[in-house]
């Protein structure tokens, strides 16, 4: 029985090929070539110390992940064989407890106590420490840090794996809030918190195609209507086509091609220096700035700056060009217009009006009834204004509109509701909000220069007027008496 419940564990018997496997897993794959060359199998990985890791490993970081999983897998195999032990030499009144069929669910709950009673939050970096001394709410772009750096972390914990358990959701963001109660914000924070971390690893674990594990899931589970997802490198539709492989357009001076080389090459990795990726975008927006004003295509320009798929990137970009923070502006205008917006008699028997009142009747929790309140008001401002609102928004049907509109799937379902953003018919990114996916569409506008339709001018006028605190900004239209009159809309 200890054979058996240790062999899944035998690492001590793997071959070269089978220890280079486990390094892809682990998103170690640059260290394959030399792992190959040393001839390094299972037998000789765990017996590494730290003076043969450096050695073998150039990276620190790589070093430090290296160390981490080999001292856990020891950890933890030592701590199997122990619980096996007792096992065996178990009571005979607890026959159930070690059973061939109820073996497998002891050992997994097993681990997963293990887990969760020796979870330690990460070492932030030093910018993070910073924020977080000053026991402030960190901006958007330092949450997207620390979700990036859990989500990591428990990857390390979770030996590799991108699916954990609620309970280890739980342990992960209890412990940031217990040691950062300021993160807790009108104690809202945890279910915020967990849900960003669940959509940060959704994030990481789209674009996977060679994961056993993965691939498992997504046949088990279903993805994008059955269909694995296709990464930004096949081939696509010519309007909006990534092609990394591509050598760039001719630029002047060797610094300009270096500076674009690099940020494609950090692009394709899961752990990004973002640091330094803001210094190089900001190096090079005089070229991206120009490419733009000169209506390159859409996909030169992704193709040679694809950092722009990245939310954050983009608020950054809009940022550049207007000093305007476009996620905070857009957070403003649906917590101060939501309810005056879900007030109008126009959008009483409107389709998305009468899904949020269903669904507002199944939660209670107050986060969330406010999440719902502006989702709503978000999706419903096109018909506010008379405007077409399938320039604004597909929901739950497909993205027809070539100028940016979002698509919004199962949008009051807080388990399974989806953001993205496309520009020409195609997915530019994924959001992880209505808040985040409205101020998207309105950056994307301004950083790509896109013409605003006629059809949808009102509504964007409304939302711009807002954003870039005009001195007599737009208005809602005036409330309608019995839904007798038509709605008397702002002049433009």
């Amino acid at each position: 029985m200890q054979n058996l419940a240790l062999q899944h564990l035998r690492m001590e018997s793997w071959s070269v090929d089978q220890v280079c496997n486990w390094l892809r897993q682990r998103n170690l794959g640059e260290l394959v070539p030399k792992f190959r060359e040393e001839e390094v199998s299972g037998a000789a990985l765990l017996a590494l110390n730290d003076r043969m890791v450096q050695q073998l490993v150039k990276k620190i970081g790589h070093q430090a992940v290296l160390m981490d999983l080999i001292n856990k897998y020891q950890q933890q195999k030592s701590g199997l064989e122990s619980l096996t032990y007792c096992c065996e030499t178990a009571s005979p009144k607890f026959p159930e407890v070690i059973s061939g069929k109820n073996l497998k669910s002891f050992f997994a709950r097993y681990k997963t106590l293990q887990w969760t009673s020796s979870y330690a939050l990460p070492d932030f970096p030093y910018d993070v420490k910073c924020v977080l001394a000053e026991r402030k709410c960190p901006d958007h772009s330092m949450r997207i840090r620390i979700i990036e750096f859990l989500q990591a972390d428990m990857t390390k914990y979770l030996e590799g794996s991108l699916y954990p358990n609620s309970q280890q959701y739980n342990v992960v963001v209890n412990a940031l809030l217990q040691a950062y109660p300021f993160l807790d914000e009108n104690g809202n924070g945890f279910l915020l918190w967990k849900r960003a971390l669940k959509d940060r690893f959704k994030y990481v674990r789209r674009p996977i195609e060679d994961d056993e594990q993965v691939l498992r899931n997504k046949c088990k589970f279903g993805h994008r209507r059955g269909q694995t997802r296709k990464s930004f490198a096949e081939n696509k539709p010519d309007d909006v086509q990534v092609q990394v492989e591509e050598e760039p357009v001719h630029l002047e001076g060797s610094a300009m091609d270096v500076h674009i080389k690099w940020l494609k090459k950090e692009y394709m990795k899961i752990q990004r220096n973002w640091k330094e990726v803001d210094n190089r975008m900001n190096v090079t927006i005089e070229i991206r700035r120009k490419m733009i004003s000169d209506k390159a295509p859409l996909k030169d320009i992704l193709r040679l700056f694809p950092f722009l798929r990245c939310p954050y990137q983009l608020f950054r970009e809009f940022q550049l060009i207007t000093h305007m923070d476009i996620y905070k502006k857009t957070v403003e205008i649906l917590e101060i217009y939501s309810e005056n917006i879900l007030s109008l008699y126009v959008v009483r028997n409107n389709p998305i009006n009468i899904m949020l009142q269903e669904n507002l009747k199944r939660h209670t929790e107050e986060d969330i009834l406010k999440y719902m309140k502006m989702t709503a008001a978000c999706l419903l401002l096109p018909d506010v204004f008379g405007d077409d609102s399938s320039l604004f928004a597909a929901v739950n049907e497909e993205v027809k509109a070539v100028t940016p509109v979002l698509e919004v799937k199962n949008p009051f379902n807080v388990n399974s509701c989806e953001f993205a953003l496309y520009v020409g018919r195609e997915e530019l990114t994924q959001l992880d909000d209505c808040t985040m996916a409205l101020a998207a569409l309105l950056a994307a506008f301004h950083v790509f220069n896109i013409p605003c339709p006629k059809r949808i001018h009102r509504t964007l006028n409304f939302l711009e007027s807002l954003v870039f605190e005009v001195r007599i900004p737009a208005s809602l239209p005036t409330q309608v008496k019995r839904g007798l009159e038509a709605p008397e809309y702002p002049s433009i």
